[in-house]
């Protein structure tokens, strides 16, 4: 009786902490119904272009949970605080066209008179509870009142790591537009957020957004879901185009043909911001690996490229460093034009450089 009882005090707990409000909420009735006209819902959850078995090689969920909670690499954690420099966002220059990354996916974009956030995680962690993935130190500089009010926020999908409760529900007095993927939006509106804010979409979609602003929304290949249930948000990288720049706004994804696509479709791209990290052989359909990023930038035609995605979580069992340390000397190799700059350094746009390449290996 009495290993019954907590039995059921453990599962009551799951239940009631898997519902509270940061988990957000699978999408309601209506927005359901337009989910279920999806081509790209299929058999209960949204679904990749490509067949994308999230487990690659003789791998179980078993053994990399066990890999990842008790894999000794201790290189996986920087040894010493990651350097930066904080740039004032509230007091850049409003004819500079500028990007100012924040570590790991998050960055901010001031260009051509409006700002534009991309999945923004500032609350010091990539999880519900904040003891499990903790941001690295000296990575996480920025706080919510530091932004200043945003016009466009993007969220490529709905993982702890790109949608983050905190910071989102924060920032809401002071957004002005959300474009995600379809299904996303239920969980904003739970947070606080008026539909009417909400830009839904599905893949190969476009938004005009006024003032010369568009934005095609491009395919991914990952996967979505914040509790028990996945797929049931879509996930999409995004087409940007402002008066003066193409830009793609990348998600996570495995390398697969729609970079090609977009990039014959949508491009040349002034910039091509994309995903190097966090990726292993054991899930490779859903993590492009570092060499594969270069050959995305050249299948966007991008005249530069950010690697992100790095430097502030550690998701992976890779070297904390390895992702950067491979993709540059890919690049390199191909001699393919990149960008690396600090957590809080403002890029130019309008002529964009490598002024701290290598900063990472300051870092011991």
């Amino acid at each position: 009786m009495t290993i019954a009882i907590v039995v059921l005090l453990l599962v009551g707990t799951v239940i009631w902490f898997i519902n509270t409000e940061k988990f957000g909420s699978l999408p309601s009735k209506v927005r359901k119904q337009r989910i279920l006209r999806s081509p790209n819902y299929k058999n209960g959850g949204f679904e990749n272009l490509s067949l994308t078995p999230q487990l690659t090689g003789d791998a179980s969920y078993f053994t990399i949970m066990r890999d990842f909670a008790f894999g000794s690499n201790k290189k996986a954690i920087p040894p010493a605080l990651i350097p930066s420099f904080k740039t004032d966002l509230k007091n850049l220059p409003k004819d500079k066209n500028t990007l100012v990354w924040f570590g790991h996916s998050s960055y901010f974009i001031q260009i051509d008179g409006k700002t534009a956030l991309v999945d923004p995680v500032l609350s010091g962690a990539a999880s519900p509870v904040s003891f499990t993935t903790p941001s690295f130190k000296g990575s996480d500089i920025y706080t919510v009142d530091e932004i200043p009010n945003i016009d466009y926020l993007f969220i490529s999908h709905d993982h702890w790591d790109h949608l983050d409760y905190d910071t989102v529900k924060k920032l809401q007095p002071r957004v002005g537009k959300v474009i995600c993927g379809l299904g996303i939006g239920e969980h904003l509106e739970r947070w606080g957020y008026s539909p009417d804010k909400i830009a839904e979409h599905d893949w190969h979609e476009h938004i005009t957004l006024g003032d010369g602003f568009e934005v095609y929304t491009v395919p991914a290949r990952h996967f979505s879901g914040r509790g028990l249930r996945p797929r049931q948000g879509l996930w999409m990288a995004f087409a940007f185009i402002t008066p003066s720049h193409k830009i793609y706004i990348g998600g996570d994804s495995g390398y697969d043909y729609h970079f090609a696509e977009a990039g014959n479709k949508y491009g040349p791209f002034d910039l091509a911001i994309l995903e190097c990290g966090q990726y292993n052989t054991n899930w490779a359909n859903i993590h492009s690996m570092p060499e594969e990023v270069v050959q995305i930038a050249k299948d966007l035609h991008a005249k530069t490229f950010i690697p992100v995605h790095w430097a502030k979580f550690k998701l992976a069992m890779h070297d904390w460093d390895e992702p950067i340390l491979r993709v540059t000397k890919e690049a390199l190799r191909e001699n393919i034009p990149f960008v690396t700059p600090l957590i809080g350094e403002a890029v130019d746009l309008d002529n964009p450089k490598n002024t701290n390449f290598g900063w990472w290996e300051r870092v011991k």
